[in-house]
């Protein structure tokens, strides 16, 4: 039987856009520092299975499934962050 991937989705509160899908078994506390404070406050707003989803909305579900495994995490950022890359460092 395969492996279950749960993960639990927090957004960034301060960084418009900023999502970042976290393996089940992690905690915020695990992820790198700087990436900690890039979110800065956050909010989790749901936990999904993906092995039982065929697609994700604004990601390719097999890129966050490998980034789940491999790294605990998956970072998703804006579409038009290269737009807005100035204001979005701040």
């Amino acid at each position: 039987m395969a492996k279950q991937i749960l993960t639990k989705i927090y957004r960034s509160d301060t960084k418009p856009g900023l999502y970042i899908y976290l393996a089940k078994d992690k905690e915020i506390s695990d992820l790198p520092e700087e990436l900690v404070k890039k979110l800065g406050k956050y909010t989790e707003v749901m936990e999904l299975d993906l092995d039982k989803r065929n697609r994700l909305a604004s990601e390719d579900i097999n890129v966050v499934k490998a980034n789940l495994q491999e790294m605990g995490y998956h970072l998703q950022i804006p579409n038009d962050i290269v737009k807005n890359v100035i204001d979005y460092n701040k």
